[in-house]
């Protein structure tokens, strides 16, 4: 595996948990009635998917011209921890908007 796409899929990876991470922080702010905090903490999880979506947009770009990506186990499990953190920062929303209308 070449080095740029380990640091593409290690990008990927580290974006997507950062996101994850501060979509977590958001929830336990918002279960301490911290509302401030926890709208901080989703912005910044949002900021993290950004970039790691910009990294996977690069992918697909380089794919549309004829730049074939090797497809690994690795890339694999970096596009699901993607997936699965923009879920959970979806889902975290959620949860603290129940959060307020409980408070």
């Amino acid at each position: 595996m070449e080095n740029q796409n380990l640091e593409v899929i290690m990008g990927l990876i580290v974006h997507g948990g950062n996101a994850k991470s501060y979509a977590m922080e958001a929830i336990q702010a918002a279960k301490e009635q911290q509302f401030a905090e926890a709208d901080k903490r989703i912005v910044l999880a949002k900021e993290s998917l950004i970039e790691a979506h910009h990294t996977q947009t690069d992918l697909l770009t380089a794919e549309a011209s004829g730049e074939n990506t090797e497809i690994s186990l690795l890339m694999v499990h970096s596009q699901d921890h993607l997936m699965t953190s923009i879920a959970f920062t979806d889902l975290a929303e959620e949860l603290i908007a129940i959060y307020k209308k409980i408070a």
